[in-house]
């Protein structure tokens, strides 16, 4: 057995040399070096720890990890016991320690070590089991190193290879040729075993290194690839190559806006945009960590755009207003918070629906270009909040609102006609047919399950502060977070609206302001029209945000606060449009004529495309243009716009146009970008220097792009 103890006298090595054990006294050592002399004195625990640390002439001791014996075969377990009574008997006299007194031929005190381990030998092939002295002498010495685990027959301990006696070199070419198509679209066994073989006669030679048969491959392929995200449908690869590499971390909120992610991804049901033209809108999210609430969700039509994730701050920190028709259950007067303390902090509350109210502190998005642009971190940096953008391709990294699509698939959009299903596969045959409902109504009907149904639902995950075995819902979990934290309301103003709307930096002509052919003028641009820089010859540029579902005004800074221009031509439209309707008219009407009159065309030309889509007599490309237009409008202009609320004489600094959203794949690419070259910063037919240039997102839906109507709801 492994020595135990340490005596005096013992000669032991440490620090690189060898001592002798001079005086043990507590729990320190006085140690005599071997030749020198030297004496050192050491404290125990110090000395038996040290790796280099050894007692001459005998083993450290050692643990065997008599655990491992549960995982064994019983024919395996029950031979190394055996062996291990057979051991101590030979050792020691008995198969026990403390049992019966020794056998005869195993009397420590009449036989040496030498006789009783070939008597132990003599018995064991007397029993069948034919084992020489040797044997037992090894048997003994492995017993002393590793105790019963060194008796176990470690060819059943070693680890398999998942690969068998396959050649290295194939294992290696097929490990490369997996990795290689984990991108790209899944293909067959069969074609994957060619790509190994012409990857080993590149390496090789042809014939040199052979491809094993069909079915051996295909336990090889399996073998190296299963579990690993090489193999599957290549959602299911790109989703395990998303993963960011282990060990996870665990994403910790304490209060109410602490982590707030947004995200965006197509709805798995059908809208009826207008006359008929079918599409699956998109849904933008924004959920809080803590209280796994849903803060704000809007639905658009197909396509990104940077005012789409702006003005969804803004809705976070707005209460929602009850909708006719709602039960005066989903009130927020009726729910656990505590209202009227509420109430008598934030005056918006009242007639308030049940959903919370959360200012974010920091926001998790994605690096698509409608979270990184210039206008969302412009809106960030308006309303306070800290913007964290997780890796490229990194879904897990804002795992709760990726999981949040999937309960809103499955406890909304299934319920609702036009379900898609969240694949082709799972489509039904008619779903075009069944689709009904607006994108207006669609939104109205997600913003009553909402309250209805996510936020009074149980999360496991919820857990009440000073009752952790109690599971809550979210707005449970708001109520209670808001009694720790408190409740600090953030009312917007119509400049933060403004603010959040698309900038571009324009001169103020005598004409008043153009860009993409539309004029925008009024009195309230006298004196400052064809200012210049004090100082210099450059002609002045003022901040100008315009709204891209609305482009018929434009909101201009000036020194007293924010000034509502309005389109020259807009009278000439009566129906509504949005920038991607302008777009369209400009690619299809050819100029001829100065650019005075060439306005006046494209307004004319326009007015006739929104009457002949509405009519149902355009082509089914103008009836698109015109249902996207009207979907807009309908979300985002559905009340009177009272044009005498006041404006703050705040200033901001300069804010820069960002990258532009995405964009339809028509008209041209030259049209999409919105402007012709030199078009936006004349003044007076000169070029001004030091233009700034900014491109028109593509048109989608919002609630919130109506400044001056969503400051005169809360003030």
């Amino acid at each position: 057995m492994t020595r135990l103890r340490l005596n005096v006298g013992d000669q032991i090595r440490w620090d690189g040399r060898t001592w002798n054990v001079a005086v043990l006294e507590g729990a320190s050592a006085r140690l005599l070096e071997t030749g020198t002399g030297a004496v050192a004195a050491v404290a125990l625990p110090h000395l038996v720890t040290d790796p280099g640390f050894e007692v001459v002439g005998a083993d450290r001791p050692v643990v065997a990890p008599l655990a491992l014996l549960d995982a064994l075969p019983d024919h395996v377990r029950d031979h190394a016991l055996a062996w291990e009574r057979h051991v101590r008997e030979v050792e020691s006299g008995t198969t026990e320690p403390g049992g019966e007194a020794p056998r005869p031929q195993y009397d420590p005190a009449t036989r040496t070590m030498a006789q009783r381990e070939a008597a132990k030998a003599a018995e064991l092939t007397g029993a069948g089991v034919p084992t020489s002295v040797a044997t037992v002498r090894r048997m003994r010495a492995r017993y002393r190193e590793r105790g019963v685990w060194g008796l176990v027959d470690q060819r059943t301990t070693r680890p398999r290879s998942p690969v068998g006696r396959a050649d290295p070199r194939v294992v290696e070419a097929v490990g490369a040729v997996l990795e290689e198509q984990r991108g790209r679209s899944t293909g067959t066994l069969s074609a994957l075993r060619d790509r190994v073989r012409w990857l080993l006669e590149d390496l090789y030679g042809p014939g040199v290194v052979a491809v094993p048969p069909q079915s051996t491959f295909n336990r090889l392929v399996h073998a190296l690839g299963d579990g690993q995200g090489l193999l599957g449908s290549a959602v299911q690869r790109r989703w395990h190559a998303s993963r960011p590499e282990p060990p996870f971390g665990v994403t910790v909120a304490l209060r109410p806006g602490e982590q707030v992610m947004m995200d965006s991804t197509p709805l798995d049901v059908l809208a009826v945009m207008a006359d008929g033209v079918i599409g699956r809108p998109e849904l933008t999210i924004a959920i809080d960590v803590a209280t796994r609430a849903i803060c704000a969700a809007v639905l658009r039509p197909p396509g990104s755009s940077t005012v789409d994730a702006a003005v969804l701050l803004a809705e976070m920190v707005a209460p929602m207003r009850m909708r006719p028709g709602w039960d005066a259950v989903l009130a927020m007067q009726r729910s656990v918070v505590p209202y009227e303390r509420l109430l008598s902090l934030d005056e918006r509350l009242e007639g308030a629906a049940a959903r919370p109210v959360i200012v974010p502190e920091t926001v998790v998005v994605d690096q698509g270009r409608v979270f990184v642009s210039a206008s969302f971190l412009a809106a960030c940096e308006t309303l306070g909040v800290s913007l964290q953008p997780v890796p490229p391709a990194n879904g897990p990294a804002k795992g709760h609102v990726e999981r949040t699509f999937k309960s809103i698939n499955h406890g909304f959009c299934q319920y609702v006609a036009g379900y898609t299903g969240s694949n082709t596969t799972e489509r039904g045959s008619g779903v075009e047919d069944e689709a009904c409902w607006t994108l207006p109504q669609l939104q109205e009907f997600l913003d009553e399950w909402m309250i209805a149904g996510w936020h009074a639902r149980k999360h496991s995950a919820l857990r009440h502060p000073m009752l952790p075995h109690l599971a809550l819902s979210p707005i449970e979990m708001w109520a209670a977070l808001v009694g720790v934290t408190g409740y600090v309301p953030v009312p917007p103003t119509s400049d933060s609206h403004i603010e959040l709307l698309p900038v571009r930096w324009q001169v103020i002509n005598d004409y008043g302001i153009r860009f993409d052919y539309r004029t925008y003028d009024d009195k309230a641009l006298n004196g400052f029209r064809r200012r210049t820089v004090y100082g210099t010859d450059e002609a002045q540029r003022w901040e100008v945000h315009y709204n891209p579902y609305d482009p018929t005004r434009i909101w201009v800074r000036l020194p007293k606060g924010f000034v509502e221009v309005p389109w020259i031509h807009a009278t000439e439209v009566s129906l509504p449009f949005t920038d991607y309707t302008w777009r369209h008219v400009r690619a299809t009407v050819a100029r001829a004529s100065d650019r005075d009159a060439h306005e006046l065309a494209l307004s004319r030309a326009l007015d006739a495309l929104l009457r002949r889509a509405g009519a149902g007599d355009g082509t089914r490309r103008e009836r698109t243009l015109a249902a996207r237009a009207a979907a807009g409008q309908a979300v985002a202009l559905r009340r009177p716009d009272p044009r005498d609320a006041d404006a703050s004489s705040d200033t901001a600094p300069p804010v820069k146009a960002g990258p532009p959203g995405e964009q339809p794949a028509e008209p041209d690419e030259d049209l999409v970008l919105g402007y012709d070259e030199g078009e936006d910063d004349e003044v007076d037919g000169e070029d001004a220097p030091g233009a700034a240039t900014a491109q028109v997102p593509s048109a989608r839906v919002s609630r919130l792009l109506n400044p001056h109507e969503e400051a005169a709801r809360w003030l």
